[in-house]
């Protein structure tokens, strides 16, 4: 007998003791006073036993026939033996006409081991890889997203730039949080300090990685990873956080050190951890870091044509239109008009737009002059007088732009990176002015 069908003969039992009414024992095993009666019938009929369910042992309504089972499975074992149970049963319908739920075909296939339950398999063995040979062979990169200034202050992260062959530090940086124009700030730092490494290693995080078609033009590259290949560094991404494990382990020790060390300095703030790193990294590799198997360096200088303003900026391909606009972040930006703007309709441009918040446009690293199109542009009243016959249509249009202006002045536009606040509020402030002006 279950469980439930003991508590079950406890209370009948006390129930035909007359120590419980049938309301009682109703109440207790949450059933109609109905089915109590039914249940001491039986109990009075056959003893415990009669509270025993008739259905068990006995096959379900709904069971597919063992024909079924054994076809199906033969299918697998034939045709689909490496098949997961989803695709399977899927395959199943397709081909041979056997509909057949994945979830019953995946109990059906681990009673014929053909498949191992995720729980089942045994663990992955992470083994230890050996370090690069060479300082800047490979940098490890990570974001700590941790309480660093414990009650002091808010969560922050730490980015870490670390070196595979040495463990060294090579740059740290607070931000607020993990995001493309953030790791273009420290990369900056890192490369001016440094230069150029051969690769960077790193999650997949979405500033790294994406797996979108359709995101930059369909190639499916980061804005970093784009950053990246125009400076001749590859970016690799583990698959796992076992495989990045020197970055992982020196996230631990920071935790525990660099939050303590905080603490000692008195240090609360984002801007003064920031400058109070240099000197922590210097400790810390004194203590830490290791000498390399070969004393090469392999970081690259800056080339002259390397411009780190352009390149850790945010570039996005727009196609001018005929009018000679193009849209980007809900702003249209009209470029001027000439002869040879003229012949760029219909052509692709790169919008880039800088950390500061400024907006270039560019056709083959050329710039195009440009301006920011008001379309909240009102009519200049005196030709409302001129023309008598515009005069309805203008005051519906008038109206029109009032709302518009309520609907904006309600609405807060979306930002595709974090920590762009100012650079609405400047764009905001800009159309504004051009407003007052008219």
């Amino acid at each position: 007998m279950s469980h439930k069908e003991l508590c079950r003969v406890e209370i009948i039992q006390k129930l035909v003791e007359r120590r419980f009414t049938e309301k009682d024992a109703a109440t207790l095993l949450h059933i109609s006073v109905r089915q109590i009666r039914r249940l001491k019938r039986a109990y009075n009929d056959h003893g415990p036993e009669g509270l025993i369910t008739q259905k068990r042992g006995r096959p379900g309504n709904h069971k597919l026939p063992d024909s079924i089972k054994v076809l199906s499975l033969s299918l697998i074992k034939a045709n689909y033996a490496d098949f997961r149970p989803t695709f399977a049963a899927e395959k199943l319908l397709d081909n041979h006409g056997i509909s057949v739920s994945r979830e019953t075909l995946r109990h059906w296939m681990i009673e014929a081991d053909l498949w191992v339950p995720r729980d089942k398999r045994l663990a992955r063995a992470y083994q230890p890889r050996y370090r690069r040979d060479c300082l800047g062979e490979l940098v490890q990169i990570d974001g700590s997203d941790h309480a660093w200034f414990e009650d002091r202050a808010p969560k922050c992260t730490l980015l870490v730039y670390i070196d595979d062959a040495t463990s060294r530090l090579m740059e740290l940086r607070f931000v607020k949080s993990e995001s493309t124009f953030t790791y273009f700030e420290s990369t900056n730092s890192y490369l001016n300090n440094h230069g150029k490494p051969v690769a960077f290693y790193s999650d997949k995080h979405s500033t790294f990685r994406t797996n979108k078609k359709g995101e930059m033009g369909g190639d499916g590259v980061t804005q970093f990873g784009r950053a990246l290949t125009e400076l001749n560094i590859d970016i690799i991404c583990a698959n796992s956080s076992q495989a990045k494990g020197r970055v992982e382990r020196a996230n631990r020790t920071l935790q525990d050190r660099l939050v303590k060390e905080l603490r000692l300095q008195k240090i609360s703030t984002i801007e003064e951890a920031n400058d109070y790193l240099p000197e922590f990294m210097e400790h810390y590799n004194q203590q830490f870091s290791k000498p390399p198997r070969n004393d090469r360096d392999l970081h690259r200088e800056l080339m002259p044509h390397d411009d780190l303003k352009e390149i850790f900026c945010w570039q996005e391909p727009r196609t001018l239109s005929n009018s000679l606009t193009v849209q980007y972040d809900r702003i249209i930006y009209m470029i001027k008009d000439s002869v040879e703007t003229r012949k760029l309709a219909r052509k692709r441009v790169t919008v880039y737009d800088y950390p500061d918040g400024s907006i270039k446009i560019k056709y083959q690293g050329k710039e195009l002059p440009s301006s920011i199109f008001d379309q909240l542009q009102r009519v200049d009243q005196a030709s409302i007088v001129n023309n008598k016959r515009l005069g309805t249509v203008l005051s519906f249009i008038k109206d029109k732009q009032d709302e518009r202006d309520e609907k904006r002045s309600t609405s807060t536009p979306s930002r595709r990176h974090i920590g762009m606040e100012s650079t609405t509020t400047l764009r905001k402030s800009t159309v504004a002015r051009r407003q007052r002006a008219i």
